[in-house]
């Protein structure tokens, strides 16, 4: 959209205002201010003016009855473009197409790298042996750089910015493929684990650009995993009914496709369904933007029940966490879930609201799960008393002291702003600026833990 039909809409938007509702003009032309700010901030962000213009509208719906009015009528068009869509012409529709282009490619890149290890002699993907090795170690390393490649041509990083952002890949390739490991052992489970967990942190800095390093583009980076997240599952499941009726068709002609959805299928279109997602997300930004924040304030309550009725039956029966390696994980995966619940309501929060029933119902998850991350490390803590020290042990430690002091200050400082004593703006400073921790402690694990325990 050029900059003439920009103005042609804020024109038509202005001209609703004062149609619908005798609004002085001082008052319309601060929002225009307002929007043109949205705009011009969603355009800096990658998104053509057109959707711009639609998503700041949607915004401001929330500042003022009119505009809301304005936003549920033209919603319609929000749908309507997700491609190129009606009115998207001249350099925008260009634009639209040369970045589907680019996604389709790196999709198809992405599905296709899964498949090339077998050419250079690695074994292949087969439904009837244990995953090799090889996939299990790379699984990250098919598809981060490609995403992370995405959104350096999205952001127009320059040269130097994309080397830097290549580096951590490139020595995390050779460090996993060259590690004299174990054969499944303890150090290269828990380094194949982490792995993807350290680069997704490179995924964030291109993905924010130069506005990593501010509390804003981390969370932004926060709402936009979250919304990946969900539209991958949502993808998985359409992937599953796809699967379903591919195997059914296909055997009601006596054709036997299992093998080839297992070796093709799937793993093909779980890569390349992480950079359709990615790009989903990002050409859509905020138009779904309520999917998320629902999910999450129906859950919340959810995960908060569980936690409470954990607690209860520990304390009622006198039994303690076992601490087999599948529970561990298992058990920090739970508390890992509370955490993106709790920064994702924290990502979706208006800071300017008074606190109310939903931040309750945080703080109660928050403390639940505080309280069940001490049991887990006093467990953690007696078996490496009794037995010494080990890989999981020491990992399921640390895993746990990270989330254990997150809980305990996002705890305090949630506890302040429910009791008026402090911003909330604290507490989303606090999830921001913790971000890294996770990053840097999943590339210690990767690093200094399979030399340290001997690659056992």
């Amino acid at each position: 959209m050029h900059d003439d039909e920009v103005e042609g809409q804020i024109a038509r938007w202005r001209e609703h205002l004062r149609r619908r509702q005798a609004i002085h003009a001082a008052d319309v032309e601060e929002l225009e201010g307002r929007l043109r700010d949205q705009v011009a901030a969603l355009v800096g962000a990658g998104l053509a003016a057109d959707e711009a213009f639609l998503v700041a509208v949607k915004r401001m719906g929330s500042l003022d009855a009119v505009s809301h009015e304005f936003a549920r009528e033209h919603a319609e068009r929000l749908w309507k473009q997700l491609v190129t869509g009606p009115g998207v012409t001249g350099a925008a529709a260009s634009r639209t197409c040369r970045e589907t282009l680019v996604v389709v490619g790196l999709a198809l890149a992405a599905a296709l790298a899964i498949k090339l290890p077998p050419l250079f002699g690695q074994p292949s993907l087969d439904p009837d042996q244990e995953l090799p090795e090889f996939y299990f170690l790379n699984l990250g390393l098919f598809v981060l750089p490609l995403l992370t490649g995405y959104f350096a041509w999205k952001r127009g990083l320059d040269r130097a910015a994309c080397l830097w952002l290549a580096l951590p890949f490139a020595a995390a390739a050779v460090l996993v493929n060259s590690a004299p490991f174990t054969p499944r052992g303890h150090t290269q489970v828990l380094a194949a684990l982490h792995l993807p967990i350290a680069l997704w942190l490179a995924v964030g800095v291109a993905y924010a650009a130069g506005r990593w390093r501010t509390g804003a583009g981390r969370m932004d980076f926060v709402r936009f995993s979250g919304e990946l997240f969900i539209y991958f599952v949502l993808m998985a499941l359409g992937g599953g009914v796809l699967t379903v009726f591919a195997g059914g068709i296909f055997a009601a002609i006596g054709v036997d496709v299992e093998r080839l959805i297992v070796t093709w299928m799937l793993p093909c279109g779980a890569m390349g369904a992480i950079i359709v997602g990615a790009w989903l997300v990002e050409a859509k930004q905020s138009v779904v933007e309520n999917m998320a924040p629902v999910l999450t304030r129906v859950f919340t309550p959810l995960f908060t029940a569980l936690l409470l009725a954990f607690l209860v039956t520990m304390a009622w029966t006198g039994r303690g966490i076992d601490m087999d390696r599948e529970v561990l994980i298992g058990f920090d995966l739970l508390l890992a879930v509370v955490l993106g619940l709790l920064l994702y309501a924290v990502s979706a929060r208006d800071p300017q609201a008074p606190p109310g029933l939903f931040d309750g119902v945080l703080v109660v998850l928050v403390a639940s799960a505080l309280l069940a991350d001490a049991v887990a490390l006093a467990a953690i803590a007696a078996r490496i008393s009794e037995f010494g020290f080990s890989p999981n042990r020491v990992a399921a430690l640390g895993e746990n002291l990270v989330l254990l002091v997150n809980l305990a200050w996002s705890l305090w400082l949630y506890a302040r702003f429910l009791a008026g004593r402090g911003p909330f703006a604290a507490v989303e400073g606090w999830q921001t600026a913790y971000l890294p921790v996770y990053a840097v402690w999943a590339a210690v694990v990767v690093v200094v833990f399979p030399p340290l325990f001997g690659y056992q």
